[in-house]
């Protein structure tokens, strides 16, 4: 059998090797990536499986905050670099790791567990369930309907090309409120800004984005778009396409002025989207919008609830009610009979045995409808809740509603 274990800082360099290895990219890393991703070890919280001292599993998870329905911050343990080598699949190493993982993360008292799926089906195993997700768009430039003579927003506002070094000055502080207004938004630490900058080499191939704050009447800087240009010609005609990478906003005019700043570039006739919120305003900021065609369209983040007391209690609620839940959790801590009693005053949770439920559900369904991306009327549908009592789902679809669309912008 396999010894699963925590990775000591001396194994730090081989298990990246194999990490690379599991994600089929060169597994020979340049002394200087190596080195900026030491930023990322923190004792106990890498893991890994070695054969022959040889490491051929690789897991880590992070410290992270997660934006509630709301805006309350909830602790979660961001799991990330899960792999398997080719050579040691449909052994239990992955298993054994979550486990591990998640039972050391309920011992700190994390209230959820967040990661970003590359397959659909490996995770609901493990009680994750897809909480939001994310929509690609494709702007036609010339059939938008913009006025090509724009010049800048007219509300008093103006939009500014700056640095990676200025951006990590005003990014972090944008996007601190920013993520306390969108469900679903994750925390970025001090690391997160400099590989996204440059400033710390994580990638070998890094070329340095363009960066465009906008800034309101008053100089409160409200936005902030990253993007990347092509250089494609048709004939003697240019032809680029702006990718976008990040944009943020506080405020509508703000993602309005940066969207329509990309789509006036010279030279852009395509500007791609990234991936935003279902619900993203893009399409309706323009003349035309047909012009933002849906180019991509999946779940995002997902959710495994450790403490179903403390979710439940964390995020607002826009209707009251009373709702007695059987959370099914067949290989976590979650499980149990809970009544929650909500109003937008606020909520409590407890787990009780004197009442029937009105709902049975497991805990991967409960983490998809936790942040108001999923509807339990859906999902009864489906028959992956089951109605105890006729009328629940209803009941908890117009409890569980958020007054929009959970987004995380953001892959760890």
């Amino acid at each position: 059998m396999n010894d699963v274990r925590t990775v000591p800082e001396a194994d730090f360099d081989d298990w990246q090797r194999a990490l690379a290895t599991g994600f089929l990219q060169p597994p020979a890393l340049a002394r200087e990536q190596l080195d900026a991703r030491r930023g990322e070890f923190v004792p106990g919280r890498l893991l890994g499986a070695v054969d022959d001292d040889r490491w051929v599993a690789t897991f880590r998870s992070f410290a992270q905050e997660l934006t509630a329905v709301g805006g309350a911050p909830v602790p979660a343990d961001a799991i990330t670099n899960v792999t398997v080598s080719p050579t040691h699949r449909r052994r239990g190493l992955l298993g054994r790791m979550m486990a591990a993982d998640l039972a050391a993360a309920k011992d700190r008292g994390d209230v959820v567990a967040t990661l970003i799926a590359a397959e659909y089906p490996i995770y609901g195993r493990y009680g994750f369930g897809p909480a939001t997700w994310s929509t690609q768009w494709t702007v036609e430039v010339p059939r938008a309907g913009l006025d090509p003579r724009w010049s800048g927003p007219g509300d008093g506002g103006r939009i500014d090309l700056v640095d990676g070094a200025r951006v990590r000055e005003l990014g972090p502080g944008l996007y601190e409120r920013f993520r306390r207004a969108q469900p679903g938004a994750v925390s970025r630490d001090e690391l997160w800004w400099q590989t996204f900058t440059g400033s710390v080499p994580f990638h070998a191939d890094f070329t340095e984005p363009f960066h465009a704050v906008y800034r309101s009447a008053s100089g409160e800087v409200e936005g902030l778009v990253t993007y990347r240009s092509d250089d494609t010609w048709s004939g003697k005609q240019p032809d680029q396409t702006a990718s976008v990478h990040k944009l943020v906003a506080t405020t509508p005019a703000a993602e309005r002025a940066l969207w329509h700043y990309l789509c006036s570039i010279d030279w852009i006739t395509k500007v791609k989207s990234g991936f935003r919120g279902p619900d993203d305003l893009l399409p309706l900021l323009l003349p035309d919008p047909r012009a933002a065609r849906v180019t991509g369209h999946a779940d995002w983040l997902w959710v495994r609830i450790l403490d179903v007391v403390r979710a439940l209690e964390a995020r607002t609620y826009e209707a009251s009610g009373a709702l007695v839940l059987e959370v099914v959790d067949d290989t976590g801590p979650a499980g149990g009979r809970f009544r929650l009693q909500a109003s937008p005053e606020g909520a409590s949770c407890v787990p009780t045995s004197t009442v029937g439920a009105d709902l049975t559900l497991d805990v991967a369904e409960l983490a998809s409808i936790w942040l108001g991306g999923e509807s339990p009327l859906r999902l009864a549908a489906l028959g992956r809740v089951q109605e105890e009592r006729e009328g629940a789902a209803r009941k908890a679809d117009a409890l569980f509603r958020s007054p929009g669309r959970p987004w995380c912008p953001d892959i760890f």
